[in-house]
């Protein structure tokens, strides 16, 4: 009787373990390229991005593995830290502008039909088909001092002059926020497409107007999404370097500029780490105040 039972026992536990790998392989299957993918390109990369910001520039450019903290002391140097605040005012001003613009838009956008949302979602990608030197010569092309710009200005007497237009910060921020704006438009339509009418509706049964309604309303409900365009401009635009380079000129320096440079031509890579460490702490803060906000969708309009 007892070696019965120890069979039955025997066999409940190699049905368990089947059941485990059953369910354990495909889960590895899925979850296991990736993991792979993000620890070899990601997480390893960025440990050393890290590990090098603590490191050392010897005299030929060269790395020297001796631990230092000069490269963090070289970002409260007035000159770096002036191009770092300047870095960060350029993108908040970035982001809000294509909020401004592209919360209207989105809205518009998500109010249509299905068939026409898509076509106007077509619309707002097939300018990222072409190749964005093409878009940002076009700029240069437009504002420079004989271009369509100053032609028209001229013409209609609102200047006597060419206004220097091209190598500017107002020209870099313009082709910024033509990059970004898609980025900015898209997660916000899908946070309002969404949106349940029926609240809406609600609202307008129990007297309240429009700007009402859409301040206790929608936007709370759509604010996941707003934060997600917030997160997707902000962060490229703190780093992007290819737009301020074409229509800046050499003239207009950010932080993606300096730390190009700085594994570039400079070549101190210590520094260019640590500005690099820099951008990954404002990106991990930014995802955690994502996370601490993610819950505002199940919220309770009040």
């Amino acid at each position: 009787m007892s070696k019965k039972l120890d069979d039955n026992s025997d066999l409940k536990q190699i049905g368990k373990k089947r059941d485990v790998k059953r369910k354990t392989l495909p889960a590895l299957a899925m979850a296991g390229p990736v993991s792979l993918w993000m620890i070899l390109f990601v997480t390893i990369p960025m440990l050393f991005i890290i590990y090098i910001s603590f490191m050392s520039r010897g005299v030929f450019g060269d790395v020297v593995y001796k631990f230092s903290g000069e490269s963090y002391q070289t970002l409260m140097d007035a000159t770096y830290f002036k191009v770092i605040l300047k870095s960060l005012r350029v993108a908040v001003f970035t982001t809000v502008l294509c909020l401004l613009v592209g919360y209207p838009f989105a809205y518009y956008i998500a109010r249509k039909p299905k068939e026409t949302a898509a076509k106007l979602i077509m619309l707002i990608m097939i300018p990222f088909w072409t190749n964005s030197l093409m878009r940002l010569n076009s700029w240069l092309l437009v504002f420079q001092t004989n271009g369509p710009v100053n032609s028209f200005l001229q013409w209609t007497g609102m200047t006597d002059g060419p206004i220097t237009f091209v190598y500017t910060d107002g020209l870099v921020v313009l082709g910024m926020i033509t990059n970004m704006l898609p980025f900015a438009v898209l997660p916000m339509y899908s946070s309002i497409e969404k949106l349940n009418k029926s609240f809406l509706e609600a609202s307008a049964d129990l007297g309240a107007n429009g700007a009402t309604t859409f301040r206790k309303i929608t936007l709370p409900l759509t604010f996941p999404g707003i934060f997600s365009s917030i997160i997707l401009v902000f962060i490229p635009t703190l780093g992007i370097y290819t737009v301020s380079d074409m229509l800046g000129g050499g003239k207009v320096l950010y932080i993606g500029n300096i730390i190009k440079n700085q594994f570039g031509s400079i070549r101190n890579w210590p520094l260019g780490a640590a500005l690099s460490v820099l951008l990954i702490v404002i990106t991990m803060l930014l995802i955690f105040l994502y996370t601490r906000f993610a819950s505002i969708e199940d919220m309770e309009v009040v």
